[in-house]
């Protein structure tokens, strides 16, 4: 009887802690950003900062908050739309507002980015995932673009982690 206690003690705690299971918790199930870098169209390995940049998603008409507004970057990272295979941004380079007009005021470049969709199940805690396949982005002409080359470096967004399209002026 001495002996069966102490077996049914040690059996009864694996038992307990073999059924546990692993907590729902999700680490890495975001959709990543585009991330954009910017460079000097002169030495095009080098970073260079685009002064007090703002972008603004053109069709819902909001300013982006995945980054710091109308500061200095060399880079950054911006979200796409799941829900149509376009994004169209105005990014605006020396972007403030005009003191009598309350109006935007700076160089203004459009740029529209298309892409597919690809959902991707990243783990039971996060569900699915949205990546982008065949990035591909239209820059309309003119003589006031500031942005004057864009290379795009990988055309599949699967994380926010190296740039995929290069932005020189």
């Amino acid at each position: 009887m001495k002996r069966i206690i102490p077996i049914l003690l040690i059996l009864s705690l694996l038992i307990y802690f073999s059924s546990c299971e692993k907590d729902d918790i999700c680490v890495n199930g975001d959709t990543p950003l585009l991330v954009i870098g910017f460079f000097d169209i002169e030495d095009t390995t080098v970073a260079k900062d685009v002064p007090s940049l703002r972008i603004k998603e053109v069709i819902l008409d909001s300013t982006l908050n995945t980054f710091t507004d109308r500061t200095a970057l060399d880079s950054i990272g911006i979200p796409l739309r799941n829900d149509v295979t376009s994004t169209s941004f105005a990014f605006i380079n020396d972007s403030a507002d005009d003191e009598e007009t309350d109006a935007e005021t700076g160089n203004i470049d459009s740029l529209t980015i298309s892409y597919t969709t690809r959902e991707n199940f990243a783990s039971r805690a996060c569900g699915f995932v949205i990546n982008y396949d065949g990035i591909s982005i239209t820059l309309p002409e003119s003589a006031n673009n500031w942005i004057q080359d864009i290379s795009i470096v990988q055309q599949t967004i699967e994380n926010s982690t190296n740039i995929h399209v290069k932005i020189f002026h």
